[in-house]
């Protein structure tokens, strides 16, 4: 992000956001894009994990089963989690990025696609720190319901001895994050809570670099000599349109992330070792079309969430906020 991008809801006095501002534009940024976007996100976790076409037969068809077997708030499955923790994850996205840009390209002024490429590798090795933990909790609750339909039409099928599995989409206990996290840390310390880490990081180091520097091209072509700045329209689009295209790219990545990830499988669906052997099952037993499984909702997530993003953090909400305070 250039520094001519953000100086505009800076204060006379300051020459650029504090790291407090920042870290509220990126956790105001995350809730409201969350929200906005977690059913489509849930249908993607599903669509990924279903081998075949079986139950759900895409991103409608998914949304529309889950609204009626599990009611409205059945798409929002594994939303308080997201909530709780995309406030930090996205917050140490933004300033990390930021942080980098200022600290390889003089202040963050100058163009360097290589510099802007290793800032945007900073702030994707620096965010997964909390981002895999969210993602492991996060697709088990998503997946629940998924399961459970899957586990009816099985009706015979043995069922798994997990404590958390749920029986039917309509079962009184279902999963919950802090029953998974305490079964987690219980039997496999806090490495259970990082399974798949090196899958997120696969993911989300490619997708910065080529989220944040492809934005700020995309954002400085509306950059205005009158007033050193882009449009929010601009900021925003150049956000959604960054967005959808790292998002498509990485999806191969977030298919074996899903899979590696989840725990609770249904009948006939396999388990994986590591990236390698997720990679060729899913290669062999699927195709390679697989691989791209619920692109497009990755498309529709991530373009409106970064694009919100971008907008907040431009619009200066977090210095609006501490100024406040003042």
């Amino acid at each position: 992000m250039s520094k001519p991008d953000l100086s505009h809801s800076v204060p006379p006095s300051s020459s650029r956001p504090s790291v407090t501002a920042k870290l509220i534009n990126g956790g105001v940024a995350g809730l409201v894009g969350v929200t906005c976007v977690f059913p489509i996100d849930l249908a993607k976790t599903r669509l990924q994990n279903q081998h075949g076409k079986d139950i759900y037969k895409g991103m409608i068809d998914c949304l529309m089963k889950t609204a009626r077997a599990e009611g409205f708030l059945g798409m929002y499955r594994g939303a308080a989690v997201n909530l709780t923790l995309v406030t930090p994850e996205k917050a140490i996205k933004l300033a990390a990025n930021d942080f980098f840009r200022q600290l390889l390209m003089e202040d963050g002024m100058q163009r360097n696609l290589k510099m802007e490429m290793l800032a945007g590798c900073g702030a994707g090795i620096c965010q997964v720190v909390v981002t895999c933990p969210m993602e492991m909790l996060k697709i088990q609750l998503q997946d629940a319901g998924r399961l459970a339909v899957h586990h009816q039409g099985l009706a015979s099928a043995p069922s798994s001895s997990r404590s958390y599995t749920t029986g039917s989409a309509s079962a009184h206990k279902r999963p919950s994050a802090s029953l998974i996290s305490r079964e987690l840390l219980r039997t496999q310390g806090l490495a259970g809570l990082y399974k798949g880490l090196g899958a997120t990081l696969l993911r989300d180091i490619p997708f910065s670099i080529i989220y944040f520097p492809l934005f700020a091209n995309l954002n400085n072509l509306g950059v205005t000599e009158s007033t050193g700045k882009a449009s929010f329209a601009h900021s925003f689009m150049s956000g959604c349109a960054a967005g959808s295209v790292a998002a498509v790219a990485v999806t191969p990545l977030d298919v074996l992330k899903t899979r590696i990830q989840t725990l609770k499988k249904g009948l006939g669906e396999d388990s994986y070792s590591g990236i390698t052997d997720c990679a060729r099952k899913l290669w062999i037993q699927e195709g390679p079309s697989a691989l791209m499984k619920g692109a497009g909702c990755r498309a529709l997530v991530i373009a409106p969430l970064f694009g919100i993003a971008q907008g907040v953090y431009f619009i200066g909400i977090g210095e609006r906020i501490l100024k406040c305070f003042k």
